[in-house]
């Protein structure tokens, strides 16, 4: 079995050939998330992107929410865009459903796959392959704090997180992460009011791990999302 693989940058006339199921594979998240907003701009018009798309993260979802955003009818609209991000991570039911709706997809819903890395054996990945077209981007993609800071700057909470997932993942420790984080908004110059507010988020984020209140990856994410919502 073999995928289509596209380039990682695809035109309007690749993308709108027909084929309802994605397959974007890689470590590089700016990249992809930049791809998937090409996806999105095909298929849906700018002002009803909002009410047409979705964006599930397997660790988090049921197989009723799956099955709840496949199934909901596109608002003024031909399709509606789903997208699974970690997709490595669904558990064996939700990865059996998605199979088979894959196999006979909806014509109004583009199914978007977005998973951290491309596995030839992966059950699902193998079964999509003659619906798929599969984007590949770079698999070894190591971000640092600065690469974090620069998307909290961005206020792109969806982003940080994934990129402070990874940073995890990748086994850095999670006073690294927050050293990398002081040290970068020292490089920056960084003073002030609001300099000194985040400073406390940060030394909080410290005290929570250190005195086991809460797990380092929650403490973390509390603290990205926290620093993304700064104004």
């Amino acid at each position: 079995m073999r995928l289509k693989i596209l380039p990682a940058a695809l035109s309007s006339a690749q993308l709108n050939n027909g084929n309802m199921v994605y397959l974007l594979t890689g470590q590089d998240i700016q990249a992809k998330e930049t791809q998937l907003k090409k996806i999105k701009q095909e298929f849906l018009s700018p002002e009803l992107q909002d009410f047409n798309s979705d964006t599930l993260y397997a660790k988090e979802i049921t197989l009723k929410d799956i099955q709840e955003r496949l199934l909901a009818i596109p608002l003024k609209s031909a399709n509606r865009v789903v997208v699974i991000k970690d997709a490595h991570s669904l558990d064996q039911e939700s990865s059996d459903f998605l199979l088979a709706f894959s196999k006979n997809p909806q014509k109004q819903v583009i199914l978007v796959f977005d998973f951290a890395h491309y596995d030839p054996k992966n059950e699902l990945i193998q079964g999509i392959s003659a619906q798929a077209q599969l984007i590949r981007f770079k698999e070894t993609v190591n971000p640092d704090a600065f690469v974090l800071n620069r998307q909290i700057e961005l206020r792109k909470t969806d982003l940080a997180l994934r990129i402070l997932n990874q940073l995890l993942e990748n086994g850095e420790a999670p006073e690294r992460i927050l050293g990398g984080l002081r040290y970068a908004w020292e490089k920056q110059g960084q003073g002030g009011s609001d300099a000194r507010k985040k400073l406390k988020l940060l030394l909080n984020c410290d005290i929570e791990i250190k005195t086991s209140r809460l797990k380092p990856a929650f403490a973390l994410e509390k603290l990205v999302v926290s620093l993304c919502g700064f104004v």
